[in-house]
């Protein structure tokens, strides 16, 4: 039996859990959330933890912080979508197995936990037992890892690929790629400012005028408009080659808020259209089984998941 302190940062919300392992499994026994921007610092936001009565200390055996943003030596991590950055070095978490992971990492490894029990089938495929498993995701950035089998555990595979240049197609994409380009002050067009609430804004901005939050534009859409169309063809393509680059025969699972609060944009057909639309590997990627995870708190459990494997020696 052991305690497990996980927390999932992001540029949005900060989630904190304690799991316990008794029994060989993972369960969770509180949660809180809170909104990382209303916290000065880390240590501030660790000081409205406390305040609320959320153990920290003393019956902790391991802590596992899941943070968007590049991980350096499992401690430091700066938040591109947050005003402040993570260091465990400046605070005391109660326990010396202490670690941070990118969040997406935590995402990979809650493909082996129940967090994705009810995840939604967007293809059902062939899954290969063993093989890769992909993760990918939209919300405040597009969020990209994998699981990688490596005997009796699991690795995740941490990852940045939410900044590289976004691919476009054809003139009608290349006007927009220039406009997303200079509206969201980037070098370049970027999955972060493409497949996110980020890119959902702006390709609606692009083809209707209108300059509305994410969530006024999910509320008005449907399968019918150009502003789902594109959404979906361009998180199509940003799964195509995801699964390509890692041959992921175990499959790929899509989380991110984007999506769970609109499954619409990953179940239009323009998404696997695209997804399917290679000269090459079209019959591959039509095996790869996809999964919508919906579940708002499945970085907890594979920030768990990852502390139940360093307390037990790699296995589950």
């Amino acid at each position: 039996m052991a305690i497990i302190l996980a927390a999932d940062i992001g540029g949005t919300n900060s989630r904190f859990a304690l799991f316990d392992t008794a029994g060989g499994a993972l369960v969770m026994e509180r949660s809180l959330w809170l909104k990382t921007h209303e916290a000065a610092s880390f240590a501030d936001l660790l000081d409205q933890v406390r305040a609320s009565g959320f153990p920290l200390s003393g019956v902790i055996d391991a802590a596992v912080l899941a943070v968007a943003g590049a991980v350096h030596g499992g401690v430091q991590c700066r938040l591109p979508n947050a005003p402040w950055g993570v260091d465990l070095r400046e605070v005391d978490l109660g326990t010396p197995t202490a670690c941070l992971i990118n969040d997406f990492a935590a995402q990979a490894y809650a493909c082996r936990t129940t967090a994705v029990a009810e995840a939604q089938v967007i293809q059902a495929g062939e899954p290969e037992p063993g093989a890769v498993v992909g993760v990918i995701g939209a919300g405040t950035g597009l969020g990209h890892s994998a699981l990688i089998p490596d005997g009796d555990r699991w690795v995740a595979l941490s990852s940045e690929a939410g900044h590289m240049s976004f691919p476009f197609t054809g003139p009608e994409e290349a006007v927009y790629e220039e406009f997303n380009r200079t509206a969201s002050g980037r070098n370049w067009a970027e999955g972060d400012t493409v497949v996110t609430g980020l890119g959902l804004r702006l390709v609606h901005q692009h083809l209707t005028g209108e300059n509305l939050s994410p969530d006024v534009i999910s509320a008005r859409i449907t399968v019918e408009s150009p502003t789902t169309q594109w959404f979906a063809r361009f998180y199509g393509r940003a799964c195509r080659n995801w699964a390509m680059a890692l041959m992921a025969r175990g499959g790929l699972f899509i989380a991110g808020g984007v999506a769970a609060r609109n499954p619409m944009l990953v179940t239009a057909p323009e998404f696997l259209d695209e997804f399917h639309n290679s000269h090459v590997h079209g019959e591959y990627l039509r095996s790869v089984p996809i999964r919508l995870n919906a579940n708002q708190e499945s970085g907890l459990y594979g920030a768990a998941f990852h502390g139940a494997q360093l307390l037990h020696g790699g296995k589950e």
